[in-house]
């Protein structure tokens, strides 16, 4: 059987106020060609399908698009992620079900696995914590006793099957030693966030989501990652899907598909004139860039010049050289000996890229003074 296996599609997500939904929709282009080249039985989507629980209306559309599409062609697994609501990404998916739309997002579904050909296929949407802890009976809290729990109840299912069928997993989670990014929403809320890789020993193969960069976590336990970048730290992520091949009793064979690159994504440190002027910085003129600037004095007008250069510059950032010592230092460090008055003015300047004038820290001035007075008759 082969899979092409994918997650965190986050539809509706933008990347610092850009507008994704057209490369997001470039992609499922190029899942629906990949489905089609490829000959692939079975898409496995492990979450995080919508950027949030409640997605904009064009976000819901591209994901109907894609599903029908899809669905024309091969059938369908679609777990919950974090960022997904459980009951709207959930509507209607016993209909789906004879379509071959196959949406998971109740934790009690958990053991019940779709079969296609010689494979059983488990989702198991993102479980949170507390929320299975006491209709599961569980004793410990946290991830790694839910998913501890889901598998026990999948392993259940396939042993009564014997060993003449291949089994597939989805799951969303943290596996210990996966290497994240800045663009994942922490799942540590109701304990621990992260489970061991051990917890899906003994399956055939393990589709991973919430992770953005692709990676393998043990033997046939693999993140596809994201199929865009969703934070600047995720520059040396190469973007696609997996192409996996499943037999009974076989080890899965696992090809990864290099997914289409709207845009760039890159960091450049240094100093502005070095920016504005080194040939050696050609390559990032039509990259969506995050700049620091480690000139000794913040430059005037920095932004609006750098985007002369670079127009998709997107983030900038000021760390003056001869200023390491203080950036490990605690915040309650660095201000101790400066006044309030100070700390305003540097984040007057840090919003407005100049210094605070003599009128806005006379005006900051009365609005200390005037919070001092309150103070004093409370």
């Amino acid at each position: 059987m082969r899979l092409l296996h994918t997650s965190d599609w986050h539809l509706g997500r933008s990347f610092h106020r850009e507008d994704l939904l057209g490369a997001q929709a470039s992609f499922v282009d190029h899942l629906v060609d990949t489905v089609r080249s490829e000959r692939v039985d079975c898409v496995l989507i492990s979450g995080d399908v919508y950027d949030r629980a409640l997605p904009a209306v064009d976000a819901v559309r591209l994901c109907n698009e894609a599903l029908e599409r899809l669905a024309a062609l091969t059938r369908v697994v679609l777990i919950a992620g974090n960022h997904d609501s459980v009951q709207r990404l959930g509507f209607g998916s016993s209909l789906m079900d004879s379509a071959g739309v196959h949406v998971r997002t109740d934790p009690a579904s958990v053991g019940e696995p779709i079969v296609i050909g010689d494979a059983a296929i488990y989702g198991i949407p993102y479980l949170e914590p507390e929320l299975v802890r006491h209709p599961w009976g569980l004793d410990e809290r946290g991830h790694a006793a839910a998913l501890t729990e889901a598998m026990r109840r999948v392993r259940a299912d396939l042993g009564r099957r014997g060993d003449r069928i291949a089994s597939i997993v989805l799951a969303h989670a943290f596996v210990t030693g996966g290497e994240p990014s800045d663009s994942e929403r922490d799942i540590s809320v109701g304990g621990a966030a992260n489970v061991p890789a051990s917890v899906f020993e003994g399956v055939g193969y393990t589709a991973l989501g919430h992770l953005h960069g692709k990676q393998e976590m043990a033997d046939g336990v693999w993140y596809s990652g994201s199929p865009l970048a969703y934070s600047f730290s995720e520059e040396r992520q190469h973007k696609g899907s997996l192409l996996v091949e499943v037999r009974p009793g076989e080890r899965a064979s696992v090809e990864f598909v290099e997914a289409p690159v709207p845009r760039r994504v890159a960091r450049l440190r240094g100093r502005i004139d070095d920016l504005l002027t080194d040939p050696s910085y050609e390559p990032y003129e039509d990259r969506w860039l995050q700049i620091t600037l480690i000139d000794a004095q913040r430059p005037s007008a920095a932004m609006e010049r750098l985007r002369r250069r670079f127009p998709y510059a997107l983030v900038l950032g000021f760390d003056p050289e001869g200023e390491a010592a203080a950036g490990t230092r605690s915040w309650s460090e660095r201000v101790r000996e400066r006044s309030e008055l100070d700390i305003a003015g540097d984040f007057v300047a840090e919003v407005s890229q100049v210094p605070a004038s003599a009128a806005e820290r006379d005006l900051l001035h009365e609005a200390f003074e005037s919070c001092r007075r309150k103070e004093a008759l409370a």
